[in-house]
């Protein structure tokens, strides 16, 4: 222990202190409910709406291309084909990592209408199944957005669109280091201040060892102490295993992710969270080994150098692991069963897309 309780900048170990707070507001298999709606007259039989389009946004952090292209079908599936009217973009709704909702309505309004897809979703859409349907709905309006809820205008629903699963959103936002995921489930949240009070309360963090502005840890403001982050992780831990989950389920797996630890030369099997400013190197997380089980750390490096301290950082983890043993294998605490991509965690999957449609 060197300077365990001193808050220092800690960069994105900040996402530590975001996924905490996430697991402690909604369960692991939290999912945030989309909802799609029309404003005016639909004829069904025509397939048109006579008015607008309504996204009710939930602040799903993840919806991207393909959740996109697969929802452009369910709406098409009940019978959608033309919208006369505009789409209204409304109540925290966000596209492909878009802080800016009207920026996040037009690239929905052309990922709903294959006739406007560039190269960029149409390498998306070859990630989904075989045969699977493009979409052709027109609207002839504009993008509108609003950060007040439409749930009280709308004339009718047509689709509930349910994200992936807390876990699988916080697997992605922590395996990549996303800061707009970790901007948008802090604030989803209450902002940093509850971000704070959460961990403060739930990990039994000491006042003022941590320090935000933020939920991504851009920034050298957002100060974590190394004692915090490893309290943090063992927090998340607990809560996950009482879920049937392991903290190997939302943060990179040395030899399994890859992401912001591609290039490192970890033990194999850790688990951890990466963070890096200009000036600022920062590791934390749990290494098995076979001599004292799960071993957790944390290492927040300030200065210059960046590459050698990450350097020096890998090889304080492998001196553990020789010191104390290497494990034989994955220990059942760190077994992980989230996989981004596969089942049941792929982009688009039409089952998530359920039809409502309410007169």
């Amino acid at each position: 222990d060197n300077q365990g309780t001193v808050p220092i900048p800690a960069a994105s170990l900040t996402k530590i202190a975001t996924t905490l707070a996430a697991l402690a507001t909604w369960e692991p298999n939290h999912r945030f409910e989309t909802l799609i709606g029309w404003r005016g007259r639909f004829d069904a039989s025509s397939g048109v709406i006579d008015g607008d389009l309504v996204i009710e946004g939930a602040n799903d952090p993840l919806f991207v291309w393909e959740e996109a292209i697969a929802l452009g079908n369910t709406l098409q599936a009940v019978g959608v084909k033309r919208v006369t009217g505009d789409l209204i973009i409304a109540n925290g709704f966000n596209m492909n990592f878009e802080t800016s909702p009207a920026k996040s309505g037009l690239l929905l309004k052309q990922a709903l209408n294959a006739s406007d897809w560039d190269y960029e979703v149409e390498v998306a859409y070859q990630t989904l199944g075989a045969g699977t349907s493009t979409p052709q709905i027109q609207i002839d309006g504009v993008v509108k957005a609003t950060v007040s809820s439409q749930k009280n205008s709308v004339s009718g629903w047509l689709v509930r669109h349910e994200s992936l699963p807390m876990v699988a959103i916080l697997k992605a936002m922590n395996i990549y280091s996303n800061n707009p995921m970790a901007e948008q489930m802090a604030n989803a949240v209450g902002g940093p201040r509850a971000v704070i009070s959460k961990v403060e309360t739930v990990a039994d963090v000491t006042p003022g060892e941590i320090q935000l502005i933020n939920g991504s840890g851009l920034g050298e403001a957002n100060q974590i102490s190394p004692k915090a982050s490893v309290l943090m992780m063992q927090k998340i831990q607990e809560i996950l295993r009482s879920q049937n989950y392991t903290i190997s389920d939302i943060f990179p797996v040395t030899g399994a992710d890859g992401g912001t630890i591609a290039d490192r030369a970890l033990p194999a099997n850790s688990v951890v969270k990466t963070g890096r400013l200009a000036v600022v190197s920062a590791l934390a997380g749990v290494l098995p080994t076979q001599d004292k089980g799960l071993v957790w750390f944390s290492l927040i490096n300030y200065g210059n150098g960046l590459e050698a301290l990450r350097s020096r950082q890998d090889q304080i983890l492998a001196a553990l692991e020789q010191q104390w043993g290497k494990a034989s294998g994955i220990p059942p605490e760190l077994q992980t069963t989230v996989v981004i991509g596969q089942a049941p965690y792929r982009f688009g999957s039409p089952e998530r897309n359920l039809p409502i449609i309410q007169p």
